[in-house]
């Protein structure tokens, strides 16, 4: 209707004009008549708001036309800038930095020098504050290098693409050039020009919108922002960095429950509204880049990648360069020198007092890695400054580097790093620590600790021993923050006897590298009297090595090509001393040593066996070191969760020899095969020991002083849950492929399949050779382990090799058998549930029903959980997304017949269970 309206204002005052003019102009001599103009005057004053006056629109006309006037004033060509100060008014708050921002009421303008036109910029967005439930605060949305392009009073946000490269010599440089169309995330009309040409546009849109991959849409799982509900919250300008805080509410959708093999469940509460406070940083680039220096995979670290075409060769050249700070020693010649610009980290003046040692001390530790690469004091913590000290420190300016303290219950830590795409220098680097890790750390430290440190038999904690432990993430971050990946590989090279003996603990530490997903050394035994300062991970060999690696100069190298030989012999160190490893890119998941949260995985069967012993020795302990003092029992359930959540993954690290591989990375020059798999005698193992510490029912686990103030139900769900997910693990497709790979490759020297499940049964069902009594326990494993069954049997498609063959033979056995069984049972519930599971048996085998029987007892598979990129938080494994899954498997389910319960009801039961596989 409001369109309608607007149109027949418009026709009313075009009739109205035809009406007061002819072929002999107005009617009257001179100007128009008082009437005429009063009704012009009324129709500009009632035409509805947006819509313009017949009397304010220019009338368009061929010159020399019928009725075209013969002279008359010219109208402002809309295109054009405007006076600077009709645009930056009075009104306008600006402030001076890499450009000139200003803000007009609700208006933001960007001024830009024509200095920074065409110029290589980076722009990072970050959620600095997110709905809760949702995500984690400092979230990295996007980051890509942009330009502003100068067009036809046009301003144009363009984005760079890295991708392809060439030297400026080279005959096909403009080729190369001209192949690549930076795309064009959004362009701004030019408002005003300052004083020196310099564009003024109004860049509101910018940061209210989704431009480009500048979006939290994918984060919160919603619709697009609404600009009505979104607004710039503040803007800050500093000499190389612009920053835009601005609020976007999203509306997210709720999801559908769905569950393979039943009906889609409609969501279980609404759609609402989700507001997210998102950082952009405009980043002024290095007018030089850094001289970069090529990843080596053999090394850990973070990279950044390109193709050059100018390089020689029948092939391209793909390059992939890795990142780090740009560290020049004052003294070039001195074999030990202070770094011209040494890394400084500053302490959030939020981070609890008593901690601000132990933070500094955790950042500080590096230097003995950066000594190694021949810088001195090159890493450095320090406290906010006062005004007095530095008048232009500001937290949010890119050029600090922070170490935050956010309050948060997310028990987790993390440290991103922004990084030049043009050499891998990195700019500014944040570690960001949420409160709840205090609480994480020591659920870890009593549950893995425990037996060997009497400090952890009491809590609270002492507080030293607490700031120890801090300073262990802090280290930890901090190594990403210098460009580390995570390293799983090398602590899986470390001999396990070695891991109980004091002098190499105080030599070698019981994991070589600080950036493993290695917590607490769980295998010392309370008569090795260990040191308890040695159960804390440090910076360790791998990290020194990494250091040296990546940040010694190479005075004699030109070029980052001219490097490679000498980084090329740096890397062989590997060959001599295995522990100095990386993961290597051709284990697809099945690297036996490539475990995260594991200590001594060189002989995981003996490391899980001695981890077992302290944990028997440490459940006891728990009702006595929680206290009396008349509060409820929730740190009692925390740390019995914590603890069966590593006993789990303990028995999860034994697992991996199944199928598994022990690989080297190596490189043309190094002889040898990069893979080997692990022993048939050490596979069945492996089975065996499943068979004694998870299968057959862990008593212990069940310590009555413990479960006695649980649930009634939830210790046999526990149990059930850790028992399914691990299993599943076990039979996950990727293994039992890889074990039929060895089989064709060692024959009868491979640990093949139908042994596994021939193993698995004398372990499962026991019962049925010895005609012994089920427990309750028991029957929920053997219909767990059938479910496993049914669901590879009757997967979807053609099996890509024996396994699923193998399982349907295996499934018809046991059939038999529990027939039989059921025929002798001794009692009703005997009898039921032996003939239950035959009867599944036949469903699934029988290929008129196939699928259905997988729906008897709850059974489905899932696509995995998806993870959050932290370094301390849940489902970071595949066996703790296993663990999560089955978790969600018995709430859906809610079971309690089977003794499943509902998870939902014990709040944080499955977050605590799963706890601590990220750092």
């Amino acid at each position: 209707m409001k369109r309608q309206f607007g149109l027949t204002m418009v026709s009313v005052a075009l009739l109205s004009a035809c009406a007061s003019t002819g072929p002999g102009g107005p009617k009257g001599a001179g100007s128009p008549s008082a009437a005429a103009s009063a009704a012009s005057a009324a129709s500009a004053a009632s035409a509805p708001r947006g819509v313009v006056p017949l009397s304010r629109v220019p009338l368009v006309t061929t010159p020399g036309a019928p009725g075209a006037a013969a002279s008359g004033p010219t109208m402002p060509d809309p295109s054009e800038p405007k006076p600077y100060d009709k645009v930056i008014t009075g009104d306008a708050k600006t402030q001076e930095g890499l450009f000139k921002v200003h803000s007009v009421k609700t208006r933001l303008y960007f001024e830009i020098p024509k200095a920074l036109l065409d110029q290589p910029l980076l722009m990072v967005a970050n959620a600095t504050q997110v709905p809760a439930g949702v995500e984690h605060v400092g979230r990295a949305l996007n980051e890509d290098v942009i330009r502003f392009v100068l067009k036809n009073n046009r301003i144009y946000l363009q984005q760079i693409s890295q991708a392809y490269i060439t030297d400026p010599s080279k005959p096909n440089a403009d080729a190369v050039q001209r192949s690549q169309r930076d795309p064009i995330l959004a362009s701004f009309p030019v408002e005003a020009l300052g004083k020196d040409g310099a564009p003024v546009i109004e860049v509101s849109r910018l940061f209210l919108s989704e431009v480009g991959d500048f979006s939290a849409r994918t984060m919160l799982r919603g619709s697009g922002p609404d600009p009505s509900r979104s607004y710039i919250d503040q803007t800050k300008a500093f000499p190389g960095s612009v920053r835009v805080d601005a609020v976007q509410t999203y509306q997210i959708g709720a999801m559908p429950v769905i569950i393979p093999g039943m009906p889609v469940m409609p969501p279980a509460s609404p759609s609402r509204a989700g507001s997210v406070n998102i950082a952009y940083n405009i980043v002024k680039l290095p007018e030089k880049p850094m001289q970069p220096r090529f990843m080596d995979d053999r090394v850990g670290f973070f990279s950044v990648s390109r193709v050059d075409f100018g390089a020689s060769g029948q092939d391209l050249k793909r390059d992939r360069m890795i990142t780090r700070w740009r560290l020049e020693k004052k003294d070039p010649d001195a074999p030990l020198s202070e770094p011209v610009k040494p890394i400084v980290w500053y302490i959030d003046s939020a981070t609890p007092e008593a901690l601000v040692p132990y933070v500094k001390k955790g950042v500080e530790a590096w230097n003995k890695a950066f000594e190694a690469a021949g810088f001195k004091n090159a890493v450095q913590a320090r406290s906010f400054p006062t005004k007095e000290e530095d008048p232009e420190f500001d937290a949010e300016d890119v050029r600090y580097s922070i170490i935050r303290w956010v309050p948060s219950p997310v028990p987790n830590a993390y440290g991103p790093h922004l990084s030049d795409p043009r050499s891998g220098e990195i700019l500014n680097a944040n570690v960001v620590m949420f409160h709840n890790i205090l609480q994480l750390q020591r659920d870890w430290y009593v549950t893995q600790a425990g037996a060997a440190d009497p400090r952890a038999r009491q809590l609270p904690l002492p507080d030293d021993l607490m700031g120890e432990l801090v300073t262990f993430v802090v280290s930890h971050e901090v190594g990403h923050a210098l460009g580390f990946p995570h390293n799983m590989k090398s602590s899986s090279l470390y001999a396990v006897e070695k891991l109980r003996d004091p002098q190499w603990l105080r030599t070698m530490g019981h994991v070589p590298s600080l950036m493993d997903y290695a917590r607490f050394n769980y295998l010392v035994q309370p008569e090795d009297k260990v040191d308890p300062a040695l159960l804390i991970p440090g910076i360790g060999p791998y990290d020194v090595f990494a250091t040296r690696w990546g940040y010694t100069p190479i005075p004699s190298a030109k070029t980052p090509d001219e490097e490679v030989p000498t980084l090329n012999a740096w890397a062989r160190e590997q060959d001599s001393k295995p522990w100095l490893r990386f993961s290597a890119p051709k284990a697809d998941g099945g690297d036996a040593g490539e475990n995260v949260e594991a200590i001594g995985d060189a002989d995981p069967i003996t490391a899980t066996t001695w981890g077992i012993q302290n944990l028997k020795r440490i459940v006891r302990q728990l009702p006595a070191m929680t206290g009396r003092d008349g509060q409820e029992d929730r740190t009692l359930e925390q740390l019995y969760r914590t603890l069966a959540g590593q006993w789990g993954r303990e028995i999860s690290h034994v697992i991996g020899l199944v199928g598994g591989y022990r690989l080297q990375n190596k490189h043309n020059d190094q002889p040898g095969a990069v893979a080997e798999a692990v022993p048939r005698a050490q596979q069945s193992r492996a089975v065996k020991l499943l068979n004694e510490q998870l299968l057959a029912t862990p008593q212990w686990l069940l310590e009555p002083t413990v479960t006695e103030r649980l649930r009634t139900w939830e210790p046999n769900m526990m149990l059930q849950v850790y028992q399914r997910s691990l299993l599943r693990y076990l039979l996950d497709p990727s293994r039992t492929r890889r074990m039929q790979d060895q089989t064709a490759l060692l024959g009868d020297k491979a640990y093949g399949v139908d042994t596994m499940l021939h193993d698995l049964r004398q372990g499962i069902f026991t019962e049925l050779a010895s005609n012994a009594r089920v427990t309750p326990i028991r029957r929920n494993l053997q219909r767990g382990y059938l479910e496993l069954l049914a669901e590879r049997v009757n997967a979807p498609g053609a099996a890509v090799d024996d396994s699923k063959l193998l399982m349907r033979d295996e499934m018809k056995v046991l059939r038999q058998q529990m027939q039989a069984a059921a025929a002798k049972a001794p009692d009703a519930v005997q009898r039921a549930h032996w003939a239950g599971l035959a009867d599944y048996a036949v469903r699934v085998l029988d290929p008129r029903t196939a699928g259905g029987g997988m729906m008897l007892f709850g059974g489905f598979s899932w696509n995995g959980a998806q993870g959050q990129d932290l370094c301390w938080g849940d489902e970071h494994s595949m066996f703790d997304q296993l663990v999560a899954q089955e978790f969600d498997r018995a709430q859906a389910q809610g079971d309690r017949a089977q003794g499943l319960g509902d998870p939902a009801r014990i709040p944080g039961l499955k977050s605590e269970a799963t706890s601590g596989v990220r750092p």
